[in-house]
């Protein structure tokens, strides 16, 4: 189906995006990225508009998403253009979820893969978040290094605070997932 093809060219755009960012090509590695993120959109749209909807799609749609944005994180903490702080909150988060559903399928409960609205909006924003890193280093935007600075510590919190969120909307559901006799003996 043509949504799942376009959803692993986005898988190949990751290691592309991290080479451009590594050797700071930022137009280059700005324009990878935003084309990742508009094959994002455009798999969705074609998958729902033309009922390709697959169960295969379903589960490569986020990994592709993860994928792109974990690395992307990963390499800019890597090299110092956003906080490390951030980085592992963001990667813990996404291996809290995937623990969880681990375990769910290890204690044969499970769990149905469906993103919640907090995520959908969270994935959103670290999309921005990065996407506004690499256009600020690709094009400079005209900002004083000072309000760089300012408006990248601001928004950081922002993507911390929905990381956060989300992942304790994910606890919460995993935990009512479980059960009251799992639950118990995880306390």
């Amino acid at each position: 189906m043509i949504p799942n093809l376009i959803t692993i060219l986005r898988l190949f755009l990751v290691p592309i995006s991290v080479m451009l960012i590594v050797m700071r090509e930022w137009q280059a590695a700005f324009f990878a990225f935003m084309l990742a993120g508009l094959s994002d959109a455009a798999d969705g749209l074609i998958a729902r508009h033309f009922d390709m909807k697959t169960e295969l799609g379903a589960y490569l749609d986020p990994i592709a998403d993860k994928t792109l944005l974990v690395s992307c994180f990963i390499t800019l903490s890597i090299i110092g253009e956003i906080p490390a702080w951030l980085t592992i909150t963001v990667v813990f988060r996404d291996l809290l979820i995937v623990g969880a559903v681990i375990l769910c399928w290890v204690l044969e409960k499970p769990m149905p893969i469906r993103p919640l609205m907090i995520s959908k909006i969270n994935t959103t924003v670290q999309l921005l978040f990065i996407g506004a890193i690499l256009c600020i280093h690709a094009y400079g935007l005209g900002m004083a290094l000072s309000t760089v600075d300012l408006w990248e510590r601001s928004a950081a919190l922002v993507v911390a605070g929905l990381t956060l969120a989300s992942a304790l909307a994910y606890l919460a559901q995993w935990l009512r997932h479980l059960g009251p006799d799992q639950r118990e003996d995880l306390f």
